[in-house]
């Protein structure tokens, strides 16, 4: 039954991933769009934070936590957990004059993980890692008449990746992840002048593809009985992007949009038509203190050298990169996990907190984010299996300097089914 609920998730999910938009949000104009929050639902409700794994649910996050999966579960060999997740974001976008809202709909994660043996587990999967979608109006007075820029973009780019952990001795683990990125980035300018009847367009793609790497190292010795200290560093290493690039400069006319005049720019030799774009190596150090499956609270701290980043062929003059940091905070508790009385004691309740630094400066004016999460996970019958709810408020940038403030509500669901493939027949 749990794989014919993994096929029809995998065919819907796999459609929406290519359909989808990702984003509303304004400040996806900048970099290579909105990044995505790369981990499972249970992750995103403890305000995003890694450093905490167990035997039944994989972790996006932390490659080193594969090594832990079915490690305390009977007959460990060939369990295999999947995971899927998908979201709903409701935005409230804000400028000093005025106020919109938006919603969006998509594809979070799909990946599969399985034990090899004792303590060596990979997995491998599928999610956006950015996303593009903005619609710009700059509306101003000129000598002459009324300027008009309408700046939109649409695109973003997708993550697959394989990842393995292995406990070398117990408590402590290595593990790696390989991503490939790749994905289009478009972006176009409609100029027009009051009382002019043609207007001007700047229509720009880039086509990017590109590996990174994600090491992690964990450390979970038991302290008191059954409570154990729970320690991590991961370390993704600096993504190494290539862009394939194309603009065209053309005229259209006001009143109908038909284009008039198209011309497709020489970019190599301006030296445009292959760019780089290197995303800045990104370090978190995690510590959480718990007992396995019943309570756990935890804290981590992320670093980036963002101020390295450019992206010369669609960068802005309005942004200065700077570095980038990020706290986040996360807890969870589960009354009574072997409850046969009680369903709710079952239940996993999470919560978190998160501060981001995102490293933009637009408009002299520093870009921050901060959520609150919370959610719950519900147990599927007597398995491991789980379904898993989750709830976001947060808020993004600022209404100063002509700038827009994004106030959101997430709301996401995660599956994390276990089943066992490749048991042994125990009859000839």
């Amino acid at each position: 039954m749990i794989r014919k609920i993994v096929i029809a998730i995998v065919y819907i999910t796999t459609i929406g991933l290519y359909a989808q938009d990702g984003t509303v949000s304004p400040y996806s104009f900048y970099g290579i769009g909105d990044l995505k929050n790369n981990s499972t639902v249970e992750n995103q409700m403890m305000g995003g934070i890694g450093v905490y794994a167990d035997s039944i649910h994989i972790n996006l996050k932390n490659p080193a936590a594969f090594g832990k999966l079915g490690l305390e579960v009977m007959d460990r060999e060939g369990l295999v957990t999947y995971t899927a997740g998908v979201s709903n974001k409701q935005y409230t976008l804000k400028s000093f004059t005025a106020e919109e809202q938006s919603s969006v709909t998509s594809l979070d994660y799909l990946a599969l993980g399985f034990s090899v043996g004792k303590g060596l587990g990979m997995g491998f999967g599928i999610m956006p890692y950015s996303s593009v979608g903005y619609n710009l109006v700059d509306d101003r007075t000129e000598t002459g008449g009324s300027l008009v820029n309408i700046y939109t973009g649409e695109g973003g780019l997708t993550r697959a990746f394989y990842s393995i952990g292995y406990e070398i001795v117990d408590n402590l683990s290595i593990g790696a992840t390989v991503n490939f990125n790749f994905g289009t980035l478009d972006s176009e300018r409609l100029q027009q002048i009051e009382d002019i009847q043609f207007g001007t367009f700047d229509r720009r793609s880039s086509r990017v593809n590109g590996f990174d790497f994600n090491y992690a190292l964990n450390y979970t010795p038991l302290i008191k009985g059954r409570q154990r200290l729970h320690t991590s560093i991961r370390v993704n290493t600096q993504g190494n992007l290539v862009s394939k690039n194309d603009r065209q400069l053309g005229s259209f006319s006001v009143s109908s949009g038909v284009t008039i005049e198209e011309l497709e720019v020489d970019l190599a030799s301006q030296n445009l038509e292959n760019t780089e774009l290197k995303i800045p190596t990104t370090t978190t150090l995690g510590i959480g203190y718990g007992e396995d499956y019943k309570w756990f609270v935890g804290a981590e701290y992320s670093f980036q050298e963002m101020s390295s980043f450019e992206n010369v062929f669609l960068g802005s003059d309005n942004i200065v990169y700077e570095d980038a940091s990020s706290f986040a905070f996360g807890a969870f508790l589960t009354p009574d996990h072997d409850s046969f009385t009680s369903y709710f004691k079952r239940v996993t309740y999470r919560a978190g907190l998160r501060l981001d630094k995102t490293g933009m400066l637009v408009n002299d004016v520093d870009i921050n984010n901060f959520g609150i999460t919370f959610g719950l996970g519900l147990p599927l019958g007597r398995s491991f299996s789980n379904l898993n709810l989750g709830f976001e408020f947060g808020r993004r940038g600022t209404t100063r300097a002509d700038l827009i403030e994004e106030s959101y509500f997430k709301f996401n669901v995660g599956l994390s089914l276990n089943d066992r493939w490749f048991q042994k027949r125990k009859i000839n």
